[in-house]
């Protein structure tokens, strides 16, 4: 990633981390979501399955419905999705189909995580749509919220 790129990806996922707060003060896994198109910000959002009562409710799968609502629109073209955990396959499906352009991710997810971690769904060359995507960005504070929810959430069981 170069200067203006790297400032920017930083920047958006900032912005997604904030969300992803939203996300644990609200008891859901801190998972925060923003979609961007030239530069400005189309959408936001954060996990709320629990909220929502829909195991569908991921971060990213909230931010394509209120962009494509705002939009009018389910393609997303030109659209770069910041997201602070490695998305699942099920958010990287919703992706395909929205023809993202770009998913730039925060931390790892191993064990669902459907890029790099868990299994590298991108790589197949049978979809009729590739996606560009960047992992690491402001992972270290991607994982500390982690690990701060998931540590409060084994101390007050």
């Amino acid at each position: 990633m170069q200067g203006k790129n790297k400032n920017n990806d930083e920047t958006f996922m900032g912005i997604a981390l904030k969300n992803a707060k939203l996300a644990m003060n609200a008891g859901e896994v801190p998972i925060g979501a923003v979609l961007v198109r030239d530069g400005k910000i189309i959408a936001q959002g954060h996990n709320q399955p629990i909220q929502k009562c829909d195991p569908t409710a991921h971060a990213e799968i909230v931010v394509l419905r209120k962009a494509a609502s705002i939009e009018g629109n389910y393609r997303l073209v030109d659209c770069e999705l910041f997201v602070t955990i490695e998305p699942c396959i099920m958010c990287v499906g919703a992706m395909l189909h929205a023809r993202i352009r770009r998913i730039i991710f925060g931390a790892k997810e191993p064990r669902f995580g459907a890029l790099t971690s868990h299994m590298r769904i991108l790589d197949s060359t049978r979809f009729n749509h590739k996606i560009e995507w960047h992992g690491g960005v402001l992972a270290e504070q991607s994982s500390v919220l982690m690990r701060n929810f998931f540590k409060l959430k084994r101390v007050n069981k």
